[in-house]
């Protein structure tokens, strides 16, 4: 099992730019596939970006490829979201989780896919 602790998130102006963290918990960190999630008041949650166990495959939204980039330090136990060029849109509660699997180049796109969520970090992006 793994436990997962988001952090970063603030109140940024648009065409700014936050860097979110995840940290997990447990050994084998390597064995998860990750991603980051967002879900704006009186929307669906959505997903924003993933990354394989072993970050070489990662996926991104639409709407934020070219803005965002995800990483991951196996060694630390961390992912990161760099958010750059953040409009208004962009504004929503962050979630990181991750899906424990065998084969490291998995990449799970889905929410349901995902077995670990953390707390949510919330991201504000005023015009």
């Amino acid at each position: 099992q793994v436990q997962l602790v988001e952090s970063g998130g603030g109140l940024v102006q648009a065409g700014g730019s936050l860097r979110l963290s995840c940290a997990a918990s447990g050994r084998t960190f390597s064995r998860y596939a990750m991603g980051w999630f967002r879900q704006a008041p009186g929307k669906e949650r959505e997903s924003v970006a993933a990354i394989s166990g072993n970050g070489e495959s990662t996926y991104y939204l639409d709407s934020v490829k070219g803005r965002f980039t995800i990483s991951r330090d196996n060694a630390k136990n961390m992912v990161y979201l760099q958010m750059n060029s953040l409009k208004p849109e962009d504004t929503a509660v962050y979630y990181c989780a991750a899906k424990f699997t065998l084969n490291r180049t998995v990449l799970p796109t889905l929410g349901y896919e995902y077995n670990y969520w953390g707390q949510g970090t919330q991201v504000t992006v005023s015009s």
